[in-house]
């Protein structure tokens, strides 16, 4: 049987002034102007095919998903959201940096 996991990793502290503290929700309060969204061309383990990966977005992890379903609409293309990335299949990176600076992330880059 497996064994469920428990909120905190601390089991015993010696501290007599110790208090687990609730994790905070840490995204919400980064504010998309203030983000630097990174949007670049890769091939790497991809039989050479391209795809367009935008990192930097700082989001939690159902919004990621909805900013990816916008962009595979726009682009009309797949891709995925994992591990803080979201990748759109071909070469898309003009056409998702000016979504992202419509959207308010004006600082966003393109490599």
């Amino acid at each position: 049987m497996a064994k469920k996991k428990s909120g905190s990793a601390i089991v015993y502290s010696t501290d007599p002034g110790f208090k687990i503290s609730e994790e905070t929700e840490l995204n919400q309060n980064v504010v998309a102007s203030e983000q630097q969204p990174l949007v670049f061309l890769e091939t790497k383990h991809r039989a050479g095919k391209a795809v367009t990966v935008v990192q930097r977005i700082e989001a939690a992890e159902g919004d990621l998903e909805a900013i990816s379903r916008k962009l595979k609409v726009l682009c009309g293309t797949g891709g995925s959201a994992k591990d803080g990335e979201i990748i759109i299949q071909g070469d898309h990176r003009d056409k998702i940096l000016q979504w992202l600076q419509k959207a308010g992330y004006t600082r966003a880059k393109k490599k």
